[in-house]
C-alpha cells in the first residue's frame, strides 16, 4: 500500500477551523484577578467560561496557542461515561455514586450539545450517535453493559444485534454493538475554538505564549509567575494535561501520557458512502484501536495505535490504513492524506482528576481521550465550587492522585496495550479475518 504524501504531525485535517481565531497577546504586566486557569485546551477553557458567567475576573494563561494539544487533536467523539467500565465504577463507589457520575457524564454531553446551540458555533457539524461494537465474535459484555445502564440507570442506549451492525457498517469483522443515539461527534478545531470565543465573550482574558513557570499557593492571594508578568489570584485552577511537570510535579506524576494515532484517507467516494452509511461515531474496541466516523462526506477518518511516548505519526500511517481494510476489505488499498498525533493524560484508575487539591487550589484533568463530556462536567462543577462553596465535585472525591508509575508505569501501559493488540491478532486468524494485523 503507498501512501498518498501524509502531512507531517500537526497539521491534521481539522487544521483549518472554521471562524477566523484573533491573535491573543503575551502577559506582559502584573494582573490581580478572582481566578487564574492554567491551560487552554477544553478542561481549562470551560471552567474559565463558567467562573466569569457567574461574575468573577479570570486569567487564562496558556503557554502555546488556545488548544495546541489534546483538544484539538481527536477525532471529536462526545460519549457520556468515562474510561472507566461501569462495573468498575460500581465496585468501587457503590451503586448511588456511580449513578450521581453517570448522571454528570450525561449533564456534560448536553453541556457541549447546549453550548453549540446558544453560541450559534459555527462549523460544529455535529452528527449523533455513538455505536461501539463487538469485533470477531458475539460479546454478551455489551448486552449486559447496555441492559445495565438502561434499567439502573436510565441511560439512553440501546442493544444492537449482529443484523443491526451489518445493516449500518458492512463489515465481516463485527458482530453485536450498544448504540448511544444521544451521544454525537463535532468537528473537535472547530469546538474548542468557538468555546475559547464563547469565554472570551463571558469575559474571561486569555493569554496565549504565557507559561506558568511557578506557583506559589500560599495566602490568600496565590502568585504565578510567568517569563514577562506574575499574576495574583484569590483560586488557581490547573487544567494543563501533562504539561505541569515544572509546576506541580506531584500533580503531573499522577498521569499516564497517552499518545494516539490519527489519519484521514482522501475522499472515497461512493465506496464508503456504501460500506459505512452511520453517520456517528464508531468504536469497535475498549482501548485506543479503532475509533473512527465519516468527515468531509466520503472521507474516513480514524484513530488507533498507542504508545506512552511521542512517536513520528508517519509510522502509523501503514497500520492505520490496514486496519480499514481489515474491517472494510471493499474499500480497498485506501491511500491516507492526513496524519497526526494527539497526547493526553490518563490516571491509574482510569477517572478524572475533579476538585480542590490544596485551599484555593483546583485541578481539572486526567480524562484519558474522553475529555468533552469529562471536562464540561469539571468546568461546572469547580466553577460553582469557587463561586458558590457548591461541593458537588466531591462525588469525585473517590478518585484522588495516584502516582502513575513513572517509567515503569509507562513500560506496563504499553506491554498491556500490545498483548491486546497480539490478542486481536488471535482472534484474526481464529476467526479467517481478512488481512489480520
Amino acid at each position: 500500500m503507498q501512501a498518498h504524501k501524509p502531512i507531517s504531525d500537526g497539521h491534521s485535517w481539522y487544521a483549518e477551523p472554521m471562524a477566523p481565531v484573533p491573535e491573543r497577546p503575551r502577559l506582559t504586566f502584573d494582573l490581580d484577578v478572582d481566578v487564574c486557569v492554567i491551560g487552554g485546551g477544553l478542561a481549562g477553557l470551560t471552567v474559565a467560561r463558567e467562573v466569569a458567567r457567574r461574575g468573577w475576573s479570570v486569567a487564562l494563561l496558556e503557554a502555546q496557542t488556545v488548544a495546541s494539544g489534546a483538544s484539538r487533536r481527536n477525532v471529536g467523539f462526545v460519549l457520556p461515561g468515562f474510561l472507566e467500565t461501569i462495573d468498575r465504577i460500581i465496585e468501587r463507589v457503590g451503586m448511588d455514586q456511580a449513578k450521581e457520575l453517570w448522571t454528570l457524564s450525561e449533564r456534560g454531553v448536553e453541556y457541549v450539545r447546549e453550548t453549540i446551540r446558544d453560541t450559534n458555533m459555527p462549523g460544529v457539524t455535529p452528527a449523533d450517535g455513538w455505536l461501539q461494537v463487538a469485533k470477531f465474535r458475539h460479546d454478551p459484555a455489551l448486552n449486559k453493559t447496555a441492559t445495565l445502564l438502561s434499567e439502573q440507570f436510565g441511560a439512553q442506549v440501546e442493544s444492537w444485534s449482529a443484523e443491526q451492525v451489518g445493516a449500518v457498517l458492512k463489515s465481516p469483522l463485527y458482530r453485536n454493538g450498544m448504540h448511544f443515539p444521544r451521544a454525537f461527534t463535532v468537528h473537535p478545531v472547530n469546538y474548542v475554538q468557538g468555546l475559547a470565543a464563547a469565554a472570551e465573550q463571558a469575559g474571561v482574558r486569555i493569554f496565549e505564549h504565557t507559561p506558568a513557570l511557578s506557583l506559589d499557593p500560599a495566602g490568600i492571594r496565590k502568585r504565578i509567575g510567568t517569563p514577562s508578568a506574575r499574576v495574583r489570584a484569590a483560586q488557581v485552577v490547573l487544567a494543563g494535561n501533562t504539561g505541569l511537570e515544572g509546576l506541580m510535579p506531584r500533580l503531573a506524576a499522577s498521569l499516564l501520557p497517552v499518545t494516539s494515532y490519527v489519519v484521514t484517507t482522501v475522499p472515497l467516494g461512493d465506496k464508503l458512502r456504501e460500506a459505512v452509511t452511520y453517520q456517528g461515531g464508531v468504536s469497535d474496541t475498549d482501548f485506543m484501536d479503532n475509533h473512527y466516523r465519516i468527515t468531509g462526506g466520503d472521507r474516513l477518518v480514524c484513530s488507533g495505535g498507542l504508545t506512552t511516548w511521542q512517536s513520528d505519526p508517519k509510522r502509523f500511517v501503514r497500520r492505520l490504513a490496514r486496519d480499514i481494510r481489515r474491517a472494510f476489505p471493499q474499500l480497498g488499498s485506501v491511500a491516507i492524506d492526513h496524519v497526526w498525533s494527539g497526547t493526553t493524560g490518563s490516571p491509574v484508575h482510569k477517572m478524572p482528576q475533579i476538585g480542590e487539591i490544596a485551599p484555593g487550589v483546583w485541578v481539572s484533568n486526567g480524562y484519558g481521550g474522553q475529555g468533552y463530556n469529562t471536562s464540561a462536567v469539571a468546568g461546572e462543577l469547580i466553577a460553582a465550587g469557587i463561586v458558590e462553596g457548591d461541593e458537588s465535585w466531591r462525588a469525585f472525591s473517590s478518585y484522588d492522585l495516584v502516582w502513575a508509575g513513572g517509567k515503569t508505569g509507562r513500560s506496563a501501559m504499553q506491554v498491556y496495550y500490545w498483548s491486546c493488540r497480539f490478542r486481536d491478532r488471535f482472534h484474526a486468524v481464529f476467526n479467517n479475518a481478512p488481512d489480520a494485523p
